[in-house]
């Protein structure tokens, strides 16, 4: 099984492909070198939590969070926004594992949930979600503005 552990500033370059390969996933243009930056500030700022997968010395997968608040609750939630596994290590709970450990360091850090989105189409995330017990929204609407 794979190690799951924080990531550190140190683990950048090990952490930038993964990212990369996730924003393409997205239809992003691979962009290494701006992925860079953008890990290594989220690091600088702490402005994140990344968790990665790692297996006989390789990265094999990745979750970021984004801290938030609700205003309701008067607490801490995560955003669970990134979430990836290598093609070639995908249907070995490294997904799941990855998962779990989120929710671990948001129950060690006190906050209330952690929350995600993914798109409609992403039917074989939404089976992981689902089986690593998170529940679809039937609630809220979600919206957005493009700025």
């Amino acid at each position: 099984m794979a190690e799951i552990r924080q990531a550190t500033v140190a683990d950048l370059d090990v952490i930038v492909p993964l990212f990369d390969h996730y924003r393409q996933f997205y239809r992003q243009p691979s962009d290494p070198e701006r992925a860079r930056q953008f890990l290594l500030k989220r690091f600088e700022h702490n402005q994140s939590v990344i968790f990665i997968a790692a297996q006989d010395g390789a990265a094999i997968g990745f979750t970021q969070l984004y801290p938030s608040f609700s205003s309701a609750a008067m607490a801490r939630i995560f955003i669970l926004n990134d979430l990836f596994v290598s093609p070639e290590a995908r249907r070995r709970g490294i997904g799941t594992a990855l998962l779990q450990a989120a929710a671990e360091y948001g129950r060690r850090v006190e906050a209330i949930r952690l929350v995600l989105s993914t798109e409609l189409a992403n039917t074989n995330a939404q089976s992981v979600y689902q089986n690593a017990g998170w529940e679809r929204d039937s609630v809220f609407c979600s919206y957005q503005l493009t700025l």
